[in-house]
């Protein structure tokens, strides 16, 4: 047994009885293995829970990064939509990531917001971008979790609208990165004031 091999037990675990019922002893049991044994490998919960998220990113962490002639716009859109792939690609993904720190990414995070400032969107309003599209995502993913555990859309009143999570998350997406090409078309300047009456 190993750390690489706890995470992936824990992260099937996970799969089959959602983050509430992880627990170490019953990973323990999974593995064969006496619960103190764990802790060789993860000195607490948090930790095992903390190597589990950043393990559950992997997809969306060894994607590619943006080239420097890539559309910046393009790249922003699809970034977004590589990390709601890989929240979802888990039970729970979204809640399992939500508080992480992404100490194994911070290059790969540097890198991207490189890009965009090379792009031309001004640092701050870049930053403030990747973070509001990243909470943004865990946001949506977690109510779109948490419904597939509600009743069933026929159970719904008949007034009630069906949402579909991709088109609503598209739509959200867009209005991010609206909002950021108005801050990028006039770069350091607020939103303007309606004119005077």
């Amino acid at each position: 047994m190993n750390r690489a091999t706890v995470v992936k037990e824990a992260l099937d675990l996970l799969d089959e009885v959602g983050l509430e019922t992880v627990s170490t002893r019953r990973l323990a049991k999974r593995l064969g293995v006496e619960q103190p044994s764990l802790y060789y490998h993860f000195r607490t919960k948090k930790d095992l829970l903390a190597a589990m998220a950043e393990a559950a990113m992997a997809p969306h962490a060894t994607a590619p990064l943006p080239s420097p002639g890539d559309d910046w716009r393009a790249w922003f859109l699809e970034n977004s939509r590589s990390f709601r792939r890989t929240l979802l690609m888990r039970r729970d993904g979204a809640r399992l990531h939500a508080g992480s720190t992404p100490t194994g990414d911070l290059d790969r995070i540097r890198r991207k917001m490189a890009f965009l400032v090379a792009s031309g969107v001004p640092e701050k309003d870049a930053q403030m971008a990747m973070l509001a599209a990243g909470r943004y995502t865990v946001g949506c993913v977690l109510e779109e979790q948490a419904d597939a555990g509600s009743p069933g859309d026929e159970d719904l009143p008949a007034d009630v609208p069906v949402i579909d999570d991709e088109a609503a998350f598209e739509a959200g997406l867009a209005l991010i990165l609206g909002g950021l090409e108005q801050r990028t078309a006039a770069p350091g300047t607020a939103c303007a004031a309606p004119p005077p009456s």
